[in-house]
């Protein structure tokens, strides 16, 4: 079996430190691989429709709260997991894109709901389909049971992670 390289740079950690246990690499340091290779792979689509990723997240969110397809700034900021200055500025270039629309919410002036265009809604249909084929195809190495295990133990990982930062 070939060693990868971030078992070669643990072998390296317990040569020179025998001290220390850099086996927790093992999983953040492929995690850490992984997700920057993924990001490469899963990118192409979005770049060729003349998005970023983070402008498809917005899109897919937009799709995914269903018809109207509509949702607040702080709606987007909250589904999306960024700020609300990183969504103004994501629906600010989908909007010069034709892809969403602003208006004003029917209960405060001050606010503006962002909605899917017709154009938006079509592109994000079309996306998501290769998206998540695309993704299937990065999984084919796994078994479906292997991808159940996978997704749960990351969920654990995550809930963990969460769970230490409420304290």
């Amino acid at each position: 079996m070939q060693t990868d390289a971030i078992t070669a740079i643990v072998d390296q950690w317990k040569r020179e430190r025998p001290d220390l246990d850099a086996t927790p690499m093992l999983v953040i340091g492929r995690l850490f691989r992984l997700t920057d290779a993924l990001d490469q792979r899963l990118r192409p689509p979005f770049a060729a429709a003349g998005i970023g990723n983070g402008d498809f997240d917005v899109l897919a969110a937009l799709r995914r709260s269903g018809k109207p397809y509509a949702l607040s700034a702080g709606e987007l900021s909250r589904t999306v997991l960024v700020t609300t200055g990183a969504i103004t500025k994501r629906v600010d270039r989908l909007e010069t894109s034709g892809l969403v629309s602003r208006s004003v919410t029917e209960n405060d002036s001050r606010g503006r709901l962002i909605a899917l265009t017709k154009e938006g809604l079509e592109l994000t249909d079309q996306l998501i389909a290769t998206h998540l084929a695309h993704q299937r195809l990065l999984l084919a190495g796994l078994g479906s049971e292997e991808q159940t295990h996978l997704a749960d133990l990351l969920e654990r990982l995550t809930s963990t992670l969460a769970a230490g930062e409420a304290q």
